[in-house]
């Protein structure tokens, strides 16, 4: 927990550790039902969602959600001008409590959802839960991997243990896919 927010990442990789190919674009082959029943009611838990300018959920009610837009472009928080509900946030400018702040909350659940520099961000803050699919059918040689590569490398499990969260038994999901609950011991 960073103070009285519970932080929780999702993300579908794959076998590779790759959650985007070379172009920086997801593939359909990282697409699953089951995956993204779990992201969603992950998503539909949470209070907040935090994400890359690059990365997006995708869903129908996106815009219902309160979000902080991680991004370098504003000096510390500014209102994000397609989304009352969100807000725009650099955290070299203002902490993750004050921009939790901006949005109306003071405690509560916040849902990571990526890319690599915010995922390697709450990696180094502090992880209650990460949630890591895996399709383990699927490889994206030189593809954009789950954490910073220039810090972690290629393989999410190597830095999600070096930051202390354990591997709960690992679920299958669907063909072709499973689901890892790496959590930090209370």
């Amino acid at each position: 927990m960073i103070g009285v927010y519970r932080i929780k990442a999702y993300v579908i990789a794959s076998a590779d550790g790759m959650i985007a190919d070379a172009s920086g674009v997801q593939p359909a082959s990282l697409h699953f039902e089951a995956d993204q029943r779990h992201f969603e009611e992950g998503l539909d838990q949470a209070d907040v969602v935090v994400n890359g300018r690059h990365s997006q959920e995708g869903q129908p009610n996106w815009m219902s959600r309160r979000r902080l837009i991680v991004t370098r472009q504003v000096a510390g928080l500014a209102a994000d001008p397609d989304n009352s509900k969100a807000r725009l946030w650099n955290p070299a400018g203002a902490s993750l409590e004050a921009a939790c702040a901006a949005l109306g909350l003071n405690s509560g659940t916040i849902a990571v959802i990526g890319g690599p520099q915010v995922y390697t961000l709450f990696l180094k803050l502090g992880y209650d839960c990460f949630y890591l699919s895996c399709a383990v059918k699927v490889r994206l040689p030189g593809g954009l991997p789950v954490f910073n590569r220039e810090t972690f490398g290629g393989k999410p499990q190597a830095a999600l243990a070096a930051a202390g969260l354990t591997a709960r038994p690992t679920l299958w999901l669907d063909d072709g896919l499973t689901l890892t609950d790496w959590e930090r011991a209370e």
